[in-house]
Order: C-alpha cells, then structure tokens, then sequence
C-alpha cells in the first residue's frame, strides 16, 4: 500500500499531511508507504491512496475510490476518521 499526500507545490502542506498520516497509521495499526508530492503527480498508478484538501481536489485526476479530501488538513480527529473508514472498507 501507498499512499500520498499532495498538496499545490509538493512542499509544505503535503509534508505536514505526510507526518500526520504517518501518525494516524501508526494509532490504527496499518502498515503503508507514505510520501507528499504535488498535484501533477497524483496520477492513478503513482499510489494506492491519495490524501488531499478539498479545494485541490476538484482538479486530481484519480478516481474517488482512491482519494481521501481532507476539510481541514490539520485536523488530525478528521484525518483519523477518513482513513479508518477508508481501511474498514477495504
């Protein structure tokens, strides 16, 4: 599994969302690849798993089944329960 982090430019934002999906992970006891990029590199064979805030992700060119939008990309409680129903899909 993989999953990225995307942000506009690939730095900041996506690096934060990295570090918190890495946390979140670690809590609900699954193993996965993580790394941040930008938008031009959410493609659908890049990852699994695409996690990234709802203003950009009108403009991601992955299927839904593989994006997780974010409302408030510091808020760890929202990204915590998005992957968790995301993995209890699966």
């Amino acid at each position: 599994m993989k999953i990225m982090a995307i942000c506009g430019s690939g730095l900041g934002s996506s690096f934060m969302v990295e570090m918190n999906i890495k946390k979140v992970l670690k809590k609900i006891n699954i193993e996965a690849e993580v790394e941040h990029s930008d938008l031009s590199s959410a493609t659908p064979g890049a990852a699994d798993l695409f996690v990234m805030a709802k203003d950009i992700a009108a403009s991601a060119s992955v299927p839904d089944h593989q994006l997780v939008v974010l409302n408030n990309i510091i808020d760890i409680n929202e990204l915590e329960a998005k992957l968790s129903d995301y993995f209890n899909k699966q």
